[in-house]
């Protein structure tokens, strides 16, 4: 079953996907500092968009006054908690006028149901596709920018696909699958059962206080943790027809871990490592 949003193609906006808290350590603040310069620093036009959150008024203002403080030249929240708001003009409009956006935590889920297929959903594409858009997300926030999403599962532990609930995403970063909070609740299991199901998908666990900052066919980590890398399209065998209870039969699948200062090719599949700013070196 083939999974998707509304595009299909990388473009040449900037994606920032944060793994979540990403205040929770010393120096956390970089994460946040650096998607504020990437939106234009003191020129930016910053949009918050709480949809996922159940408790919309309290993140907005939390937001409000932490990109305000770090330098964004204007902030504002965008109410999206129905597909007809998702629909209208004064949405669309405040989205074309932005330089960054900026999405909260909560559930993807409800995130991809109010937003997949709305004028909202489209303008955001269009402006990536030509890098007139920042676009962010934390937590449910990243995880929602999959082309394959990741709603659920996974608690009871141990790699089998019945564990895990996945479906369509918006597609901001297609070819990806994201899980969030990934080293502090243990979710590689989670993980490797969903790369199983969809192994054209690369999977990525994004730790807390840590992010990917996605631009073209590359991205970068940056923050205090690490990004885990599975990628399913390297292994001999992968077989899940056999399940009924039993892990699936993963044979030569590659997995990387990076901490800040490594960036990963996403068309060829392969780490790198900075040698000097602006150059790298893939890791041999």
């Amino acid at each position: 079953m083939a999974l998707g949003g509304s595009g299909s193609e990388r473009g040449p906006g900037r994606v920032v996907a944060i793994g979540g808290a990403e205040r929770s350590r010393a120096g956390g603040d970089a994460i946040l500092r650096r998607f504020v310069e990437l939106s234009g620093g003191a020129a930016g036009r910053v949009v918050v968009v709480a949809t996922a959150s159940s408790e919309p008024d309290v993140v907005e203002a939390n937001y409000l006054g932490l990109l305000t403080a770090m330098g964004a030249g204007q902030v504002r929240a965008l109410r999206l908690e129905t597909r007809d708001q998702a629909n209208a003009d004064d949405a669309v409009q405040a989205l074309i006028e932005a330089t960054g956006v900026f999405f909260t935590g909560g559930d993807q889920a409800r995130v991809a149901e109010m937003l997949r297929g709305t004028r909202v959903d489209s303008v955001l594409h269009t402006r990536l596709g030509t890098g007139e858009l920042t676009l962010a997300g934390t937590s449910a926030g990243a995880a929602m920018m999959s082309g394959t999403m990741i709603i659920d599962g996974g608690r009871e532990g141990g790699i089998a696909a019945r564990s895990v609930r996945i479906a369509a995403g918006l597609q901001f970063l297609p070819g990806v699958l994201i899980d969030m909070h990934f080293a502090e609740r243990g979710r590689l299991d989670r993980l490797l059962s969903a790369v199983a199901l969809y192994p054209h998908a690369l999977g990525l666990g994004i730790d807390e206080d840590t992010a990917i900052v996605a631009e073209g066919s590359r991205f970068e980590v940056i923050g205090t943790g690490g990004v885990t890398v599975i990628d399913g399209g390297c292994a001999t065998t992968i077989r899940t027809a056999e399940y009924d209870g039993k892990p699936p039969a993963m044979l030569g699948v590659c997995l990387h871990v990076m901490p800040a200062g490594y960036s990963f090719d996403l068309d060829g599949r392969r780490p790198l490592v900075a040698t000097s700013p602006g150059k790298h070196r893939e890791v041999m």
